[in-house]
């Protein structure tokens, strides 16, 4: 065997030259990169997918409450416009714009058949109730061909028996609570209160009974009167209304309009109801169309809770002292 040179086999046996070696991890991390780069672009194209997917439905969804809203509907319904609660400004309870608004809408769909006014309320504003009551007349002459029924859930007394009274014909429960045909007006009394305490009220005003029936000094006599003929005239305004919007139905009793109320059974042998059903049967039954299309006009709920925030604090200040509650259905 022919002896080598030493220097070439030292070069054979050796590892791979610096550049060899810097190029393959080069490679691998060009290579690692370029399958990063892939995959993320892959989860990329998902995620864009599943966005513009979920745009899609969003948009679907937004045009069939668009075409719904706007009166496109195929088939024919029965329409439901709620008064649930105190009837009152928007910031308190279920105000007439509220209710009114959702009637229109109600009458201006093509395939509305009927109109349901479902009504659990205690009463509240005559000035609502009055406005509500007006426009239900101002659209059944309108639209003679579409009836409007209102349904009774549990109660159905003053303010909400005062609108009531415009629809068709009223149904309810037996166990309903119908009726207080009445007005109310409430305050404290807190003359004895402030002597006990020593405090000294100081009223200034313009006007010879601007100062009438303030919590803080003792009722006068013509004040007291005064707001009695108040309360009456508003009473005989609720009795017209009823007496109008019932007609002959309504019987013959003394405690009729005393502020009274009753049960449903009670209220049908009064004839301040016509029968007894929900919304289902009067619906199915009087209507014909079974399928109930909802037209409740609602707050948006930060709008509500804006306004209560800011409206709370000082309608329960006027409450407790009972300078704020003036002449109420209720």
């Amino acid at each position: 065997m022919k002896p080598g040179n030493p220097d070439e086999q030292t070069r054979a046996g050796s590892s791979p030259a610096p550049d060899s070696w810097e190029r393959d991890v080069m490679e691998k991390l060009v290579m690692a990169s370029v399958t990063e780069a892939r995959r993320s672009r892959r989860w990329g194209i998902f995620f864009k997918s599943l966005f513009f997917g979920y745009l899609l439905i969003f948009l679907g969804l937004l045009m069939v409450d668009v075409w719904t809203e706007d009166g496109m509907r195929k088939e024919s319904h029965t329409a439901l416009v709620e008064i649930d609660g105190l009837i009152a400004s928007a910031d308190l309870g279920v105000d007439a714009d509220q209710v009114v608004d959702g009637l229109r809408a109600a009458y201006k769909d093509k395939h509305t058949k009927g109109i349901i006014l479902r009504i659990n309320s205690p009463g509240g504003s005559p000035v609502q109730a009055d406005d509500i009551n007006a426009e239900i007349r101002r659209l059944r002459d309108k639209h003679p061909d579409i009836p409007v029924y209102a349904v009774v859930s549990d109660v159905c007394a003053s303010g909400g028996y005062y609108v009531a009274a415009a629809a068709d014909a009223i149904y309810a429960n037996p166990s309903s609570i119908v009726g207080s045909i009445g007005v109310r007006m409430d305050q404290f009394g807190f003359v004895q209160a402030m002597e006990k305490l020593g405090i000294e009220r100081r009223l200034l005003t313009a006007g010879e009974h601007k100062g009438a029936l303030d919590p803080f000094l003792p009722l006068d006599g013509e004040e007291r009167a005064h707001a009695q003929q108040v309360l009456d005239r508003i009473h005989q305004q609720f009795i017209k209304v009823v007496k109008e919007g019932r007609g002959e139905r309504l019987g013959d009793t003394p405690d009729l309009f005393s502020g009274r109320y009753w049960t449903g059974e009670q209220s049908l042998e009064l004839g301040l109801i016509d029968g007894f059903g929900d919304m289902r049967y009067v619906a199915r039954e009087l209507v014909g169309e079974k399928k109930i299309v909802d037209f409740t006009v609602e707050e948006d709920v930060w709008e509500r809770f804006a306004n209560r925030l800011g409206a709370g604090a000082g309608a329960a200040l006027a409450r407790l002292f009972g300078v704020q509650d003036g002449p109420g259905i209720r």
